[in-house]
């Protein structure tokens, strides 16, 4: 049997890079090499491509004697992973003497955050003709960017904590002004966030004008759009996995328990023990409420044209009873601790099984975008 080449790429210029490889440690260990040839693509802090014997180890070493630059060119004609020539590589000088290291099949993008969940990255695989696993560009960039993802979901009906938004520019010049507006609109307690990273980097819960203050100078840290919510009483944490591109199918939902007061990157990656996070699977929900988040799940993921796989996270009020979508992630966590795979597992399908159909996904959906006409000829020209 002929294996799939596959590109798994990582790391990347994001505040989620250390998440990026460990996420790409688990998705490469779950690939059965019987089917598959991996090919590890790591992308170091600074936005260089690498490629080598181990090029996940060289970036946790943040050593790259071993490793050789690498890209792929945004053309259909010279497909495939290209790498600098090796005099280049070895002086240091970027000289841009390619030659072709291997041909791609498919890639399979772990990288989170910007410049690879957000719609660039996915826009350069269209650009060079090459299968992806996941969201293509518009799913990618709505999805990453927290505004645009509140304003369509507003669109279509779906339920959001009240927000509003400002800019970088606009706080630094009008801070007093926009204070004043968040507690005459939002009130108490309120969440900051930027508009563009995940894995909660850069979050901030706020209480107070001070704490406010903080919050939207520590969130203008990492974006220039900057989203102010008002907190969802008493919340819960509810997340669903999703798998599909037009025929969709929902996982049974997960329940987050917080080790600390939200749950942010701490809580996330790095409390262990006594103190690390509870994951429950499945969430002790009413039926009622567990098909509703299905369903909310499946709406909120066609609604940004949803591909391959995604992750819905909901606020539910247990004040209230009101339920809330938080967010989508279109290249969820893939850690051995992460909710998106873990959900499946419970749902019916293993790891390596996920692994198989994000992949024919991937396949599935070039094929179909391939059979749609690219060039218009006007009769008679």
């Amino acid at each position: 049997m002929t294996k799939l080449r596959v590109a798994v790429i990582f790391g990347g210029r994001s505040g989620e890079h250390e998440v990026s490889l460990a996420s790409a440690r688990s998705v490469m260990a779950a690939m059965d090499r019987e089917k598959y040839e991996v090919i590890p693509v790591g992308i170091t802090r600074q936005g260089s491509w690498i490629v080598g014997q181990d090029p996940l180890s060289a970036l946790l070493r943040e050593d790259l004697t071993d490793t050789r630059f690498a890209t792929i060119l945004a053309d259909p004609q010279r497909p495939g992973l290209w790498v600098d020539s090796a005099e280049g590589s070895r002086s240091g000088v970027r000289r841009y003497v390619l030659t072709q290291l291997a041909e791609v099949d498919v890639v399979f993008p772990v990288l989170h955050g910007t410049f690879g969940e957000d719609g660039t990255l996915q826009g350069l695989l269209e650009l060079a003709g090459i299968p992806y696993v996941g969201a293509g560009v518009l799913c990618s960039s709505l999805a990453m960017d927290k505004i645009a993802f509140k304003d369509v979901a507003v669109t279509h009906g779906l339920r959001v904590a009240d927000y509003l938004w400002l800019t970088r520019r606009q706080w630094r010049s009008q801070s007093e002004a926009w204070l004043e507006q968040v507690e005459a609109r939002l009130g108490y307690p309120v969440f900051v966030k930027p508009a563009n990273l995940g894995s909660s980097v850069g979050i901030s819960k706020c209480q107070c004008r001070a704490e406010l203050e903080a919050g939207i100078t520590e969130a203008a840290r990492y974006d220039r759009r900057i989203l102010v919510e008002r907190a969802v009483p008493d919340a819960r944490e509810i997340e669903v996995s999703v798998l599909g591109n037009e025929d969709v199918e929902v996982s049974i939902p997960g329940e987050i328990i917080p080790s600390r007061e939200f749950y942010d990157y701490a809580a996330k990656y790095l409390d262990e023990g006594d103190r690390a996070s509870q994951l429950l699977i499945p969430a002790p929900l009413e039926p009622q409420v567990r098909e509703e988040v299905q369903t909310l799940a499946e709406e909120a993921y066609r609604a940004i044209d949803g591909a391959g796989m995604a992750r819905v996270d909901f606020l539910l009020s247990a004040k209230t009873g009101e339920l809330f979508i938080n967010e989508i992630n279109t290249i969820p966590g893939f850690t051995s601790i992460s909710m998106y795979p873990k959900l499946w597992e419970a749902s019916g399908l293993a790891y390596p099984e996920l692994i198989d159909r994000l992949i024919a996904l991937a396949l599935e959906r070039f094929a179909e975008n391939a059979s749609s006409e690219r060039i218009f000829r006007p009769q008679g020209m």
